[in-house]
């Protein structure tokens, strides 16, 4: 039985996110940053020779038609391949956090099931696929940090410095439609440069979304005042350059700090943060799964 254990599916933050416009089908058009970091769910895959697909979660319930499973099968109907799989999943990055979790396990889902089954499709094909299932799958596909642009669909590889960062999830998420459908929101910011950007990377521009968010999710406020105090408090290490601020649609927030710091260096954690979730991450290069997917069409 052909089996491939412990892969995974790393998280991301977006370095900036910029609303540039908006079409007239209502699509917003944007600018951003992917970034790659060390926050991974695990995933494990057995082919089953029946077509039949499952999933087992091994930690935190999902779903039961979640991200993973339509994958697999729409992989299975594209190619009309008679295997199937079961997947078992242990979740580990937050949900409603804008960290692109669910995006993420659907890319590892179907690079390793296209190495599996032995399908030989190219990233480009899987990509294809990748953006019915969701707008940030392809960014996972590309297997590089990103300068995104347009609905998410266009996609430049970019080269980032290594960092660290720490990464502050409050129990309370966020559904993008309430933030992306406020009148509050800002959509007329300039267009950028990818030059202007690698210029100052880690201290460029802004997000957009985050104080619709900040309104209806005060735990977001809260989370970026105690990052402001660790950036001020890691700032004796060495110069810490970014704020805290907030990835994607939250509702997880981060600040750099310099390469090296632990969580025994950062400020108290409030008693009355109760489940939530501090982790110090690194960013990655390329993704754990680079190269199994074709280049070519």
């Amino acid at each position: 039985m052909k089996t491939l254990h412990h892969v995974l599916a790393p998280a991301k933050l977006n370095l900036f996110l910029h609303i540039t416009g908006r079409r007239p089908d209502g699509y917003h058009l944007l600018q951003s940053v992917f970034m790659l970091i060390d926050w991974y769910d695990t995933l494990h895959f057995e082919v089953r020779p029946n077509g039949q697909i499952s999933r087992e979660d091994l930690s935190t319930p999902l779903p039961a038609d979640d991200l993973i499973t339509r994958a697999a099968r729409l992989l299975q109907q594209i190619t009309g391949t008679s295997q199937g799989a079961h997947i078992a999943i242990d979740k580990s990055i937050p949900a409603q956090a804008g960290m692109g979790g669910g995006s993420s396990d659907a890319a590892t889902c179907l690079l390793a099931l296209n190495k599996l089954w032995n399908l030989k499709m190219s990233v480009k094909q899987l990509a294809h696929l990748g953006l019915q299932l969701g707008a940030d799958v392809p960014f996972f596909l590309g297997g590089h940090n990103a300068w995104v642009e347009g609905i998410g669909e266009r996609i430049t590889p970019v080269q980032l410095p290594p960092a660290q960062f720490v990464v502050v999830k409050p129990p309370e998420g966020l559904e993008t439609s309430k933030i992306f459908g406020s009148e509050a929101l800002k959509r007329d910011t300039k267009p950028a440069t990818i030059s202007v950007f690698a210029a100052d990377p880690y201290g460029f521009g802004h997000n957009e979304l985050q104080p619709v968010a900040q309104r209806l999710c005060p735990q977001i406020s809260e989370a970026i005042g105690w990052l402001e105090k660790a950036r001020l408090k890691t700032a004796t290490l060495a110069p810490a350059v970014v704020k805290g601020r907030m990835t994607g649609s939250g509702s997880a927030v981060f600040a750099q700090v310099p390469r090296g710091t632990d969580l025994s260096q950062m400020p108290q954690v409030p008693a009355t943060w109760q489940n939530w979730k501090i982790r110090m991450c690194g960013n990655l290069e390329v993704h754990p799964q680079k190269g199994w997917a074709s280049s070519d069409d």
